[in-house]
Formats: C-alpha cells, sequence, structure tokens
C-alpha cells in the first residue's frame, strides 16, 4: 500500500508539474450516480484538474463534501437541482461529462432505458449549450448510439454545434477488451490496446484483433468477440440486478478525460477511441462512428479511418453499421419531436 501510495504521489506531482500554470474545470453532471460517485473520486485524484463541479437531482453537495477531504489541490464545489446551480455548475467548465440516467437492470438492452434517458440527457444538453456551449461534451449516459445525436441536435437548434467538441464515451469497450485478450493471452492487460471501432452497444462494438498482432479462430474468436459486445450483461447479470457496469464505467470516463486534459494542455498524439460526429459512414446512414480518434486543444483534430480488417472483421462491421445507423436516426428523430421546454 505505501509503495502504491509514493507511485501516485509521484504521477501527481509530474503532471501537477505540467499544469499547474492552467486552470481546469471539470463538471460532472449525474455526480451521486453509480457512475458519478467513483467518477468523481477519480477525477478529484487527477492533478490536472484545479476545479470539480458535481451536479445531480440529489445528494451532489454530499459527495462533493467527501470526495473534497481528499488532500489533493482540485476545488469540489456540489450543486443541488435548481437552474441557477446548474447554471453555476457549467459556466467555465471545459469539461463536462455526463453520467446521469438510469442504470441497466437484468434484461434491458441500452435501448430499453431510451425512454427515460433520452429525457435527462435532453434537458442536460439544453443547460450545456447555454452555459458551456464551448466545452467538451462527453456523454456517458446509455444509450450512446442515441444519446450523443440527441445531444447534438440540442446544441444545433440553438445554433453551438461543434462536432469538433461532443464526443460519445466507448473507452470502456477498448478496456474490456484489453483485459479479456490478456486473460487468453496471459499478458499484462495494461499493456494492451485493442482497437475497438462502432457504436457502444451490442453489435455495434466492433473489436478488431488482427489490428493488434492477434489471431483467434473458430470459437474462440466468436467467444471473445461476443464477451466484449455484451460484457455489460455480465455484470448486470453478476449484480442479480443491483446495478450495471459503473467502477469500470467510471474508470473509463476518467481515462478519456485524461486524454482531453493533457491534448489541450498541448500534449501530442493523443489517441483515443471515441463515438463523435464522423464522415466515415456518413453514406450508410451513420452521421457518427467510434474509431480512434487524435485529440488537441480544439477537441477533435484526426479522425482515423478503420483501417485495415479481416473478412470476419468486415462482416462485423456491416452489422454494426446498420444497426448504428438506426440508433442514430431513432435519437434524431426523438430529439426533433421531443424539444422540451
Amino acid at each position: 500500500m505505501f509503495a502504491a501510495r509514493q507511485v501516485f504521489a509521484t504521477a501527481q506531482r509530474r503532471a501537477f508539474s505540467a499544469s499547474a500554470r492552467q486552470a481546469t474545470k471539470v463538471a460532472v453532471l449525474g455526480a451521486s450516480g453509480g457512475i458519478g460517485q467513483p467518477l468523481s473520486l477519480l477525477l478529484k485524484l487527477n492533478p490536472r484538474v484545479t476545479e470539480l463541479a458535481l451536479y445531480d437531482i440529489r445528494l451532489a453537495p454530499g459527495v462533493a463534501a467527501d470526495v473534497g477531504h481528499i488532500n489533493t489541490k482540485s476545488k469540489v464545489t456540489g450543486y443541488d437541482q435548481t437552474p441557477s446551480a446548474l447554471r453555476e455548475c457549467l459556466t467555465g467548465a471545459e469539461i463536462v461529462i455526463i453520467p446521469a440516467g438510469v442504470p441497466r437492470k437484468p434484461g434491458m438492452t441500452r435501448d430499453d432505458l431510451f425512454n427515460t434517458n433520452a429525457s435527462i440527457v435532453r434537458d442536460l444538453a439544453k443547460a450545456c449549450a447555454e452555459h458551456a456551449p464551448e466545452a467538451n461534451i462527453c456523454v456517458i449516459a446509455n444509450p450512446v448510439n442515441s444519446t450523443v445525436p440527441i445531444t447534438a441536435e440540442v446544441f444545433k437548434a440553438r445554433g453551438v454545434y461543434n462536432p469538433k467538441r461532443l464526443f460519445g464515451v466507448t473507452t470502456l469497450d477498448v478496456v474490456r477488451a484489453s483485459r479479456f485478450i490478456s486473460e487468453i493471452k496471459n499478458n499484462d492487460p495494461a499493456n494492451e490496446n485493442i482497437t475497438v471501432i462502432g457504436g457502444h452497444s451490442g453489435v455495434t462494438i466492433v473489436p478488431l484483433l488482427s489490428q493488434s498482432g492477434y489471431s483467434l479462430d473458430g470459437q474462440a474468436l466468436d467467444d471473445f468477440t461476443r464477451r466484449v459486445q455484451f460484457g455489460g450483461d455480465e455484470v448486470v447479470q453478476a449484480k442479480a440486478g443491483a446495478g450495471s457496469a459503473t467502477l469500470s464505467m467510471a474508470m473509463a470516463g476518467a481515462r478519456f478525460a485524461e486524454s482531453l486534459l493533457k491534448a489541450s494542455q498541448g500534449e501530442k498524439g493523443v489517441i483515443e477511441p471515441t463515438f463523435v460526429d464522423s464522415p466515415l459512414f456518413k453514406d450508410r446512414g451513420c452521421d457518427y462512428f467510434s474509431t480512434n480518434v487524435e485529440l488537441g486543444p480544439n477537441g477533435v483534430e484526426k479522425i482515423h479511418p478503420i483501417g485495415k480488417v479481416t473478412p470476419y472483421e468486415q462482416k462485423l462491421v456491416d452489422a454494426c453499421v446498420e444497426d448504428l445507423a438506426k440508433n442514430i436516426k431513432k435519437g434524431v428523430a426523438w430529439a426533433k419531436e421531443n424539444p422540451g421546454n
């Protein structure tokens, strides 16, 4: 334990020395939920974050008081459910992360969550468009394949949409794929970085093992692919209805936020997979797609193509695009039919 604290302290000092002159405010909308609390904890431990703003419909001030006692330099403030509090929370934020929404339960798909979470995301997106239109908006709330298009439509309706600043967080799919292949190959998962493209649910999640130098065949390949695509179900079932993938998702969200911060603070070559406004499959109805994206001070710097794939992977891509186009269309249609107040 002492050695772990030493390693963390060293990492803190190095990162802080690189970013001490830059004030960075990060807002978490949905901070008291199953993802929001561990995400807030991890962000409090990140020395690149100088101010942490936590909002939720309940308990956010309590979460802020709790993580605020951690002995790192960032200031933490909790905000309750009032329009003025939400405005204050968002004002000046460089990054806004939205894990708000209801979790999945056994037997539920991400689409089952749609009607409830769609309204939550729409209303939070409105506040972001009004009070933090130039922030990097990171959507975790499921179903990401539809909530990102909903967020985009809200921003478009208000004339502040910037495709370089809107991200669907799909990092968990890479984290899972890297962990799962390490179990098969008996490698250190920390050194794995499997390419995963597409969307963030079921068959829209496409791991590209061939691009990571691995080759599985037959049932082993099918099993690996299915586990990556439906890893969330594994967690929901293991928690017996008491929750979904919250801790691993919080870690993935914190990792993506760290990449955005590194890029905004001048580090070059920062690449993360993320679900963004992409030209790759627009001709097939997919205005948004996740591939490796190079990040920069202005958000999206470069969208990488999917690259060379095997025939097996091409079939996965085709199935992904067909399903993903429907998810995106559903989100766009819902946003236009339900503009809210």
